[in-house]
């Protein structure tokens, strides 16, 4: 089903004067999300760990107001990095005044198959990379006495688990974790933090990795599994980040939002149809998986 193009219902100045970082901001939803936020009226900040990535994705997404997009290359797993990075985007640009935490990392597999650093990959950028660059700009607001505003895309799993995509779903529920708790501890200084679960919104190279066989094509990344009949849009993903961020609803904190299609309460919102798949069928998914990830790496290089 294709979804019309729908008008914003925000004013174009409903982000100014706001400065907001997006992890994982050079690909997928966060690159998406950008060019909203920027023509709303923020300067906006993407982390990555290309250059190449970070700078293509600058220059689309501050198409409407050129300048309003800088970019460094962050390495979010390791909290010295991130640290340093915050306080240079600090001092060069001024205080944030909201976080998107979108980094991120998954693929499907057995989870019996899974090596240490498979799961190590998963669980520290979605779990570590949140909490590093949540810390490093909630000390700075603490301090500096201002208010601010964290935002982190997680997923249904948080409240139901998924089969195969077990490090994602551990991860995305500790930072659920992390939400609820520090937006208790840190209310008394001004800062919101809240989270979105959207439903499944394709993108390049994600959907590849959780898309890898004809026969792996269920449940979570089905439209046929969702209510609505059809898959999330950037653009309805944007819309709510972007009230989110706004000055709209100060008062709402410690929440994760659903936006699926009813997918979620309708069941299963996960992987769990995978269970069908013989070891044949998941050999063929790891072929598919490695030559997805080979060929995003050779665009990305340039290669």
């Amino acid at each position: 089903m294709t979804v019309p193009a729908k008008k914003s219902p925000f004013a174009p100045d409903l982000l100014a004067g706001k400065r907001i970082l997006i992890t994982g901001g050079g690909t997928g939803l966060g690159r998406g999300v950008a060019r909203h936020l920027v023509e709303h009226g923020a300067d906006v900040h993407l982390w990555g760990r290309r250059q190449n990535v970070l700078d293509e994705a600058a220059e689309e997404a501050s198409a409407s107001r050129p300048g309003s997009v800088h970019v460094q290359t962050v390495n979010v797993r390791d909290g010295d990095e991130v640290d340093a990075a915050m306080g240079r985007l600090w001092d060069e640009h001024g205080a944030l005044t909201g976080v998107v935490n979108n980094a991120a990392a998954n693929f499907i597999a057995p989870t019996e198959s899974l090596s240490p650093r498979a799961f190590e990959a998963v669980t520290s950028t979605v779990m570590k990379g949140s909490f590093h660059t949540t810390h490093a700009a909630g000390r700075r607001w603490i301090a500096a006495g201002l208010p601010g505003s964290v935002l982190s895309t997680l997923t249904t799993w948080v409240w139901t688990g998924s089969a195969f995509v077990t490090p994602s779903a551990m991860a995305k529920a500790a930072v659920h974790s992390m939400t609820m708790s520090l937006a208790v501890e840190w209310a008394k200084h001004g800062i919101r933090l809240n989270a979105l679960a959207p439903g499944p919104i394709p993108t390049d190279y994600a959907w590849d990795m959780l898309n890898p066989t004809d026969k792996s094509a269920v449940g979570a990344t089905q439209a046929d599994q969702i209510p609505m009949g059809r898959m999330g849009t950037v653009d309805e993903l944007a819309h709510l980040t972007m009230f989110l961020l706004s000055d709209a609803c100060d008062y709402l904190t410690g929440q994760t939002i659903a936006m699926d299609g009813g997918q979620m309460l309708a069941g299963p919102g996960t992987f769990a149809g995978l269970t069908s798949l013989t070891a044949e069928d998941w050999a063929e998914a790891r072929e598919k998986s490695q030559a997805a990830s080979a060929a995003s790496k050779a665009q990305r290089t340039g290669s």
